[in-house]
């Protein structure tokens, strides 16, 4: 038994927010999924569409949506037993760890891990971060894929906190990582380029994904993004959940 606490984010219906659905970004876009969404982030992007998992009443952080949620209402705290026993009915194939940033839970993360492989079986483990925080070695054994979104400076981040040499440099060098940027206009891809460049990240392991959290707004922004693309040799991305769900939460 394990009884480790986590912070966990909650879906429309006041539950931890833990759902089966398809990956709708990346590099496993399309695959059958099991979502854990952790509460709380250490980044706060203007543009976020989980803001409900770290901009509480209080805080200091600006959000385009200009709405504060209140935290004992938005994050809940569950044993990895507990979580557990949650995932194993929805019979996963692979599970999602998401946020908010799971990795400022990390310590907790591999005994999460074991314990559902224990009773699910050799489950595929993807962990969605924003690369600002170092994976440790333990956790890195665990992981099939990270899901690294480094933070440009649109997003209203402080760089110095976003984008950590030494973090992004480890991520870059992990077989398991692919890099996924955001963009919202073609002046971001010069920022893109030179991160790309400083770590070396091969160019097929980064996907560009059009800001957007509507079908419009991607749709438009993916025309001219997927060209960039192909000029210069990364993966496009889309929202895929976007386009069949909406911006809902458990999707």
């Amino acid at each position: 038994m394990t009884d480790s606490v986590l912070r966990l984010a909650v879906d429309d219906r006041g539950e931890p927010e833990i759902f089966h659905s398809i990956q709708g970004e990346g590099a496993s876009l399309g695959a059958p999924r099991v979502f854990i969404r952790l509460s709380g982030c250490n980044l706060h992007c203007k543009w976020c569409d989980t803001a409900y998992t770290w901009n509480f009443n209080g805080t200091p952080f600006e959000h385009e949506d200009q709405i504060k949620f209140d935290r004992a209402e938005e994050m809940l705290t569950q044993t990895i037993d507990a979580v557990v026993s949650r995932v194993a009915p929805l019979n996963p194939s692979g599970i999602v760890l998401t946020g908010g940033e799971p990795l400022q839970q990390q310590a907790k993360l591999p005994a999460l891990i074991d314990a559902i492989k224990s009773e699910c079986g050799p489950v595929w483990t993807e962990i969605e971060t924003n690369g600002s925080i170092r994976p440790t070695d333990e956790l890195i054994a665990r992981v099939n894929q990270f899901n690294v979104s480094p933070k440009l400076a649109h997003s209203g981040n402080d760089l110095k906190i976003a984008q950590r040499a030494d973090v992004l440099a480890r991520f870059a060098e992990l077989p398991a990582s692919w890099f996924k940027f955001v963009i919202e206009n073609e002046q971001d891809l010069a920022e893109v380029t030179t991160l790309v460049r400083t770590y070396r990240i091969p160019a097929d392991r980064v996907f560009l994904m059009p800001l957007g959290r509507d079908p419009e707004t991607i749709r438009a922004r993916s025309k001219w993004l997927s060209d960039i693309c192909v000029k210069m040799g990364y993966r496009f991305t889309d929202r895929l959940h976007i386009h069949l769900f909406g911006d809902t939460r458990g999707t």
